[in-house]
């Protein structure tokens, strides 16, 4: 988790650029810093947990989150029989959280009144020596917002491979003990004290079971989810608000976990306000497990597709 801060007046805000989206009554911020989604809302109500335009993420909101996504225990791992160390970014529980992307300035390709297209050039840096290049195309449309990024090892050796995606449903003025949440998924991952999986287990009979519309009450979240059914070959997460909104996100067979987060260590403004829905192509500590991870061969491209809606 970051803190926040604000931007002096005419300065460049703490995202960087902001590139704003359009069509009918849904407006999109896509920002500079991690290509991550700032706002969305449809009419006056927001389908996204937003943050200020002066301040900067309090918990990743909005970001893609490559080359990995989650937890990483001790930022340590082996591929291809060599060991790599990364930095340690959440050093409480001793992981490397969320991947390289999330913090860096991302480079505008293109631009229209309802589509966004920004790329990310990884060069070799300690801990992941491999050059991958990274493009995210952002597109309104009637029915909500599509998202695509597409991969590619531009480099001259394999490498490791995920990628994952922050958007925070909100609540609208409620908390999240009083909506009721759904989720496309049959498994959780069990984790220890550093949220890093130990065993999965059927949600079935559980506190985690939402595969049936169920209001979430005081319950925390954390967790990661495995086992997505597809409907139409998308599954699906809503939180469906008192209010009578719902706001919903959607991934197509790419990615194949969830990671949900009730967001309880945030801000007080923010806590429990929001419902973190990550798509993941990946399990979290997938580059030791190799749960999802994909290789990556040279000249290799991989394509994700996800996208959001307020129902």
């Amino acid at each position: 988790m970051t803190t926040s801060g604000s931007a002096p007046s005419g300065h460049l805000p703490p995202s960087g650029q902001q590139f704003r989206l359009a069509f009918d009554d849904q407006v999109v911020t896509v920002v500079e810093v991690g290509a991550a989604v700032r706002e969305f809302r449809v009419g006056n109500r927001d389908v996204f947990q937003s943050y200020a335009k002066s301040a900067f993420s309090t918990g990743f909101h909005g970001a893609v989150l490559v080359p990995w996504p989650n937890r990483l225990a001790d930022g340590r791992y082996e591929f291809d029989g060599e060991q790599y160390q990364l930095p340690i970014t959440e050093p409480a529980r001793m992981t490397a959280l969320h991947g390289l992307s999330p913090w860096r300035s991302w480079r505008l390709v293109e631009q229209q009144p309802d589509r966004v297209v920004l790329s990310l050039a990884l060069l070799p840096s300690p801990g992941f020596p491999f050059f991958l290049d990274t493009t995210i195309d952002y597109r309104l449309a009637q029915l909500g917002l599509e998202v695509r990024t597409t991969s590619r090892n531009v480099g001259h050796r394999a490498c490791p491979y995920a990628v994952g995606f922050h958007p925070w449903l909100s609540s609208g003025e409620a908390m999240l003990d009083e909506c009721a949440v759904t989720l496309d998924a049959t498994h959780r991952f069990v984790t220890d004290d550093r949220l890093l999986p130990v065993a999965e287990e059927a949600v079935a009979g559980t506190p985690y079971d939402f595969r049936e519309p169920r209001k979430l009450g005081s319950l925390v979240l954390d967790d990661a989810f495995s086992g997505v059914p597809r409907t139409n070959g998308r599954a699906w997460v809503k939180l469906a608000a008192p209010d009578g909104a719902t706001a919903a996100i959607w991934m197509d067979e790419s990615c194949d976990y969830w990671q949900l987060c009730t967001g309880d260590m945030l801000p007080a403004q923010q806590a429990r306000r929001g419902l973190a829905a990550e798509p993941m192509t990946a399990a979290p500590n997938a580059f030791v497990t190799g749960r999802g991870l994909r290789r990556l061969e040279p000249g290799e491209s991989v394509r994700t597709t996800w996208g959001a809606c307020l129902l």
